[in-house]
């Protein structure tokens, strides 16, 4: 597997990936009624942000990852970052992959710290992937986010120093 930027020709494959993920409703809270020109509009950071993939070895997309300034001005220290991997990819250190790599480009441009601003708490394997890489759990928002089968739910904000 190897992570690159992505370019237009991805996004065939990178639109599946963001319609499971969005449709499934329990990890993301991006609306499941989007169609791919909308999705594709959130999902593909214009620079000075980056958009990823991560690839096979016969280019078959297997997750994909957004990131950039948390905020403008005066927060944008900090970035921030997203991630979805392939149904069939989950398990093999895809998300893992892409979040090593997105605090390496975070690094690389000077940002001081990662914070992620809506993480879905019932997603432990995210939650968990995300403290082994050093973030922590900084507030929940009560009751922020529905889930399709548990109902309301919170939100983690997580952060790390770079």
């Amino acid at each position: 597997m190897r992570i690159r930027d992505h370019v237009d020709a991805d996004w065939g494959q990178v639109w599946p990936i963001v319609e499971g993920v969005i449709t499934a409703g329990d990890t993301f809270p991006y609306d499941p009624a989007w169609p791919a020109g909308v999705a594709r509009e959130v999902w593909v950071e214009r620079p000075p942000g980056r958009t990823s993939v991560a690839v096979d070895d016969d280019g078959v997309v297997l997750g994909t990852a957004k990131m950039g300034a948390n905020r403008p001005g005066p927060g944008s220290h900090v970035a921030t970052a997203s991630f979805m991997v392939a149904v069939g990819a989950r398990g093999r250190g895809v998300g893992r992959a892409l979040c090593e790599e997105a605090l390496d480009w975070a690094r690389r441009r000077g940002f001081a710290a990662m914070q992620f601003n809506a993480v879905v708490e019932t997603n432990a394997a995210a939650v968990r992937l995300y403290r082994r890489l050093g973030f922590t759990v900084v507030g929940t928002v009560p009751e922020s986010f529905t889930h399709p089968t548990l109902g309301r739910v919170g939100l983690h904000v997580m952060h790390r120093f770079l």
